[in-house]
């Protein structure tokens, strides 16, 4: 197949663009700002803004599928100039027309857990109804929706350290908002083996990992990676929320109302897709031996457990 991914010099989109090129198959990377760096040879490079339709229209419609995966950070406020509507859902409105009128026959979304278009958060709402679009349209079509994801370029593990301090930190509620964290090696066959299986269209998978860990897990394991003890002190969600809220339109402090709502539920699955894949959950990487531990974290749970 020829395949465009839009978003494909990212952090998934690297090595999504890798594995689809080792499959065999024609790819290329759309970005604003094409950069080859992560891209291997083969791999063709497109300039468009998913956001500006005049821009990515004639790009689309050369090719046989088109894999979403544009997206602002859930973790960080987005940067001034940008919005969630914008490019979530402004975004695949304009991609999912111009593969409408390109003939494109696949079309891969990358959703979020928790995607909900009367959701909390900016990021979830706008990312429930960038999946109503895709529903509603006449592409054969199939989404995913990965917990966080993790690897080499990944924002997750540097988001966490961002947030804390080592030896001493204060975490909201405890750190006790849970996640199922999935590694990129894990996420991105899986992805390309919805492309090209036609069992999975008109289908929505929710994605994880193999453990169920807590952000105090996280904390913990991200500083002992480093050789660093940390002990946590639980900050009140209702604080937490009111001090990032006031330093959310400070430019140094790169967190939010949003980021703080966002604590205040897990991002977990009931129960785990990658098995429609073939896969078997215990099986993936687990974020602690990513990191080079030996041990889980205290508090780490096999995915599926109460």
């Amino acid at each position: 197949m020829k395949i465009l991914v839009a978003g494909g010099t990212g952090f998934i989109g690297t090595n999504l663009c890798a594995e689809l090129a080792e499959r065999g198959h024609e790819v290329t990377a759309l970005s604003r700002s094409p950069d080859r760096d992560g891209l291997p040879d083969g791999v063709e490079t497109a300039i468009g803004d998913v956001s500006a339709s005049d821009s990515i229209a004639t790009t689309v419609a050369d090719h046989d599928a088109v894999v979403n995966l544009v997206s602002l950070s859930p973790l960080f406020e987005p940067p001034r100039g940008t919005s969630h509507e914008e490019v979530h859902l402004g975004g695949t409105e304009n991609l999912v027309r111009a593969a409408e009128d390109g003939d494109v026959d696949r079309f891969l979304q990358l959703s979020a857990l928790g995607a909900d278009p009367n959701g909390d958060t900016a990021y979830i709402r706008t990312k429930g109804q960038a999946e109503r679009v895709v529903r509603d349209s006449s592409l054969a079509w199939t989404i995913v929706r990965p917990s966080v994801v993790f690897g080499d370029g990944g924002e997750f593990v540097d988001f966490t350290k961002t947030l804390t301090t080592p030896y001493v930190t204060g975490l909201p509620g405890g750190g006790k908002t849970r996640f199922q964290p999935i590694w990129v090696g894990d996420l991105v066959p899986i992805l390309a083996d919805a492309l090209e299986d036609d069992t999975h269209v008109s289908e929505t998978y929710e994605i994880g990992g193999p453990q169920v860990l807590t952000l105090a897990d996280v904390t913990e394991l991200a500083y002992e990676a480093e050789g660093k003890d940390v002990t946590i002190v639980p900050i009140p969600m209702g604080l937490a929320r009111v001090g990032l809220s006031a330093a959310g339109p400070l430019p140094f402090v790169p967190f939010g109302p949003d980021q703080a709502r966002s604590l205040a539920f897990d991002n977990t699955v009931v129960d785990n897709d990658v098995t429609a894949f073939g896969r078997d959950p215990s099986e993936l990487t687990t974020l602690g031996s990513y990191l080079g531990l030996e041990r889980a974290p205290r508090g780490a749970k096999p995915a599926g457990t109460a």
